[in-house]
C-alpha cells in the first residue's frame, strides 16, 4: 500500500528570518524614524508594535512582504485584533497556524472520499494520511487537493510506496 501525509507546516528558521528581516527594514526607515515600531516573535505568534494604526498597518506591510519573500504562504497568518496599548500607541498579533486542524481536515477527508477514487483517508492527529494500492490513485489526490482551496497552505510529505 502507498501513502502519503497532507500537512499544514511552516518553517520556524524561515520564520525568524523574516521578522529579522522586518525589523530591520523598520529600524531603517525614515517615516519610522523615532518611533516604537518593532515585531516581536514568541514561537509562532508574532506581535507588532507601532505608535498608532496607521503605522501599524505599515508595519504589517512589511512583514507579509517579508514572509512571502521567504517562501512562506501567507494564508498560514492569521491577524489579531488590534489592541490600545497606552495613549496611542497599539499592539497586533499575529498568529501562524501550524497542522491541520480537526475541523479542515474532514473537509479534506470528505473531499476525498467524494471524489470516488480508490483511496482511504485518516486522520492522524494534525495531518491528513492518505493510503492506497496505486501510486497514480494518490497522484491524482494530490492534484484535486492542490485545486480545492482549504484556506490553508497544504503539504504533502511523507511518501511512501
Amino acid at each position: 500500500m502507498a501513502s502519503f501525509d497532507i500537512v499544514s507546516e511552516v518553517d520556524k528558521q524561515e520564520l525568524r528570518n523574516a521578522v529579522d528581516q522586518a525589523n530591520k527594514e523598520i529600524g531603517a526607515r525614515f517615516d519610522f524614524k523615532g518611533s516604537d515600531a518593532r515585531v516581536e516573535q514568541a514561537d509562532y505568534v508574532l506581535t507588532l508594535f507601532a505608535d498608532d494604526e496607521f503605522k501599524l498597518g505599515q508595519v504589517r506591510d512589511v512583514l507579509t512582504t517579508r514572509i512571502a519573500k521567504r517562501g512562506i504562504d501567507l494564508k498560514a497568518i492569521e491577524l489579531g485584533k488590534i489592541e490600545k496599548i497606552s495613549g496611542d500607541k497599539t499592539k497586533q498579533s499575529l498568529t501562524v497556524r501550524v497542522g491541520v486542524n480537526t475541523e479542515t481536515a474532514k473537509k479534506i477527508v470528505k473531499h476525498i472520499k467524494d471524489s470516488g477514487v480508490k483511496a482511504q483517508a485518516s486522520i492522524q492527529g494534525e495531518a491528513v494520511r492518505v493510503t492506497s494500492a496505486k501510486k497514480d490513485v494518490l497522484q491524482e489526490i494530490i492534484a484535486a487537493i492542490r485545486k480545492t482551496d482549504f484556506k490553508l497552505p497544504l503539504q504533502f510529505g511523507n511518501y511512501r510506496d
